[in-house]
């Protein structure tokens, strides 16, 4: 694997990430190509799908979902989403994501 889904920026870290709302369970798979894939059990109607994202990356790098807003892709499977104040080691690390 590699970290070609993170990228820093100068608030934080910004993660490059394919969606698949409906799925059985959220989950966060890993790195394929250059992006995270994650399924989320909410539909993408009403923003529900965005809001589990928010909810699941929250949960997963310990950080407060005010910190954590999506830059890219509101509306569609491909979204950029920043962590703000985050470092890339501590994202990579609670991510899984090998450099």
């Amino acid at each position: 694997m590699s970290q070609a889904c993170l990228h820093e920026h100068s608030e934080g870290v910004v993660i490059h990430l394919r969606v698949t709302p409906r799925a059985s369970q959220s989950k966060i798979h890993g790195v394929v190509g250059d992006e995270l894939k994650v399924s989320l059990h909410a539909p993408p109607a009403d923003g529900q799908a965005n809001a589990e994202l928010i909810a699941l990356l929250s949960k997963t790098l310990n950080i407060a979902r005010s910190n954590i807003e999506i830059i890219r892709g509101e509306t569609g499977r491909n979204k950029s989403v920043l962590i703000r104040g985050g470092r890339m080691e501590q994202v990579r690390h609670s991510l899984h994501i090998q450099s």
